[in-house]
């Protein structure tokens, strides 16, 4: 067989996202960040005429790009929670407020084969959003995110995604040092809410780019 690596994505991307559309997320399958990028811009977007737009922490975001493809657009109300200009106080209003956009993007720390994502969050605002509040979700997630199960996706995030995220951020807590979780009292610590998202209650409300590639932490 010629590409079996790519064979291999091809059939598991193809298995997640059947489960994921069982469980009333819509899903489409982007071969690399760029593609992700472009279906977002002219197939889902387009079509839910937004007039409001905003976004949580999430590296697989930033690697499509869709970050500076949106930011600056005319006639489009931006919530740029990522604006470092902003004090603490408005930077939390602010998250506030996003939780009401026509449109937040973000993504997820792990999906299951079965169709489930597992997000483990810091502030809070990111697993809101995608819970409730915006009128769609837009989540970018790479098949370095998909776990077999529930308890492997918790294990993913504990043991590499947390720890990672922790030194990206610069915090101040022992996985910083060690890359190892230690369920550490930091006042910086990252891991404070857990969410296991099984399906979309309002159908296609949350959409989904899976990425044949890496994505993020």
């Amino acid at each position: 067989m010629k590409n079996p690596i790519d064979n291999y994505w091809n059939l598991k991307l193809g298995v997640v996202k059947e489960n994921l559309e069982k469980n009333n997320f819509e899903v489409f399958i982007a071969k690399d960040a760029k593609e992700a990028s472009e279906t977002a811009l002219t197939e889902i977007i387009p079509k839910l005429d937004i007039k409001t737009v905003s976004w949580g922490g999430s590296m697989s975001f930033v690697a499509t790009g869709l970050f500076h493809e949106l930011k600056d657009r005319p006639n489009l109300q931006v919530l740029n929670t990522f604006d470092k200009s902003l004090s603490k106080d408005e930077m939390m209003d602010l998250r506030r407020r996003s939780l009401m956009v026509d449109l937040f993007i973000t993504g997820t720390n792990a999906v299951t084969e079965a169709g489930q994502l597992v997000n483990l969050d810091m502030v809070g605002n990111r697993v809101a959003a995608i819970m409730w509040g915006p009128k769609n979700v837009l989540l970018i997630i790479g098949r370095n995110k998909i776990c077999g199960d529930i308890e492997e996706a918790m294990i993913r995030v504990k043991t590499y995604a947390a720890p990672v995220n922790a030194m990206n951020l610069d915090k101040k807590t022992p996985c910083r040092e060690t890359g190892v979780c230690q369920d550490c009292k930091s006042p910086d610590r990252i891991c404070n809410y857990w969410t296991i998202t099984e399906k979309s209650f309002i159908k296609h409300r949350i959409k989904i780019i899976l990425v044949n590639e890496d994505l993020g932490f």
